[in-house]
């Protein structure tokens, strides 16, 4: 399997800037992620009468709700006067743009936030950044990613490579002759939506196509793709067109663990739970459960709390002197950890098991 060059533009579309990715496994976890992060916000004792506002995609996910929790944490102990706003749903970019409006007539000093519309927010968060506000993305690269001041992510594309290649090497020769059905996130095809589908893709072997589109690939194995909203009601719905379109599928690639359930729900309900191998990103402890269950079978752990405390920590450092945060090193994001969950490990794929990712879950 080889990393295709057009990856370049997959974050930023046509402005064509390219996120810097490799093809290795990550060799840092959270833990490095967090010792960078003090090391470069470790002046940042206290910011009294600092406002932030953290805004979220939706305030029931239990991802954003554990990113509630670390920004909220970090702001209480710098003294920072966090103001938190969320979407009705994911992919309510209205109340996202109202969100930032607010944040800017309110004169807070920053704005952490995870676009439901990664292309469409850009305008606005324009209008911020030029009254004078510090953006940093959560989670979700803005299209393009320079449109915010820094990134703070998993390295989305890395966590769908390390659960197409292990869907791939679990299957073995009987990869070549899979069904694979995607269950993404929104028609809107946010960065974070792409990343890990695309990375799939990568991990597993199959030719992508335009890198910036979900869809347009022509491998004979994929049954199709479909929407979620990222719930489990959007799962389980998503799980049924797809069936009906082809009953043997017998992978199935999810945007998160909720949307993952839900299709189990689906597949179970036709009695066809033991066809399907079921992969997905977030690590939450309800997802790792679902590992333990058997309901998924491998899902890749990434941090919310710990990418919004960090977020706390940097908008403190500007409001202070101006310091904006750096991306890692050999990437244009600041990464905040990525680890494949599973109790059945595959030659090849790095991994830890259900009993260290319970101990790092987060929900």
């Amino acid at each position: 399997m080889r990393l295709r060059c057009r990856l370049a533009g997959i974050l930023n579309g046509s402005h064509g800037r390219k996120i810097v990715t490799k093809s290795k496994l990550l060799k840092s976890t959270v833990f490095a992620a967090a010792g960078l992060g003090l090391m470069a916000f470790a002046s940042t004792a206290s910011a009294a009468g600092v406002g932030a506002c953290l805004i979220t995609k939706t305030d029931t996910n239990p991802f954003f709700v554990k990113m509630k929790e670390g920004a909220t944490a970090k702001a209480k102990e710098l003294g920072v006067d966090l103001k938190t706003y969320a979407g009705k749903i994911d992919g309510d970019s209205e109340s996202q743009v109202a969100a930032i409006e607010s944040c800017i007539a309110d004169g807070a000093k920053g704005i952490l936030i995870t676009a439901s519309d990664t292309k469409g927010i850009v305008p606005t968060v324009k209008k911020a950044r030029d009254a004078g506000l510090l953006v940093i993305a959560l989670d979700t690269p803005l299209d393009p990613i320079d449109a915010a001041d820094a990134t703070f992510a998993t390295d989305n594309l890395e966590a769908g490579k390390l659960i197409g290649a292990w869907a791939a090497a679990t299957l073995g020769d009987k990869a070549k002759d899979a069904k694979i059905g995607f269950l993404d996130l929104s028609p809107s095809q946010p960065t974070v939506d792409v990343l890990r589908d695309q990375g799939f893709m990568m991990g597993y072997g199959i030719d992508v196509k335009d890198p910036n589109k979900i869809g347009d690939e022509d491998d004979p194995r994929i049954v199709g793709h479909d929407v979620t909203n990222g719930n489990e009601e959007g799962g389980r719905k998503a799980m049924e067109n797809l069936l009906q379109k082809d009953n043997t599928i017998n992978v199935i690639h999810t945007i998160n663990e909720p949307a993952a359930v839900g299709a189990y729900q689906a597949l179970k309900a036709v009695g066809l739970e033991s066809q399907v191998l079921i992969v997905s990103v977030d690590g939450g402890c309800p997802g790792v459960k679902s590992v333990t269950e058997g309901v998924i079978g491998a899902t890749s752990q990434q941090y919310p709390l710990q990418m919004a405390a960090l977020g706390i920590e940097a908008i403190a450092a500007f409001a202070k002197d101006g310091t904006k945060p750096k991306p890692t090193e050999g990437k244009n994001f600041f990464d905040t950890g990525v680890n494949l969950v599973t109790d059945k490990p595959a030659n090849g794929v790095k991994s830890i098991d259900t009993k260290e990712g319970l101990a790092k879950c987060w929900g």
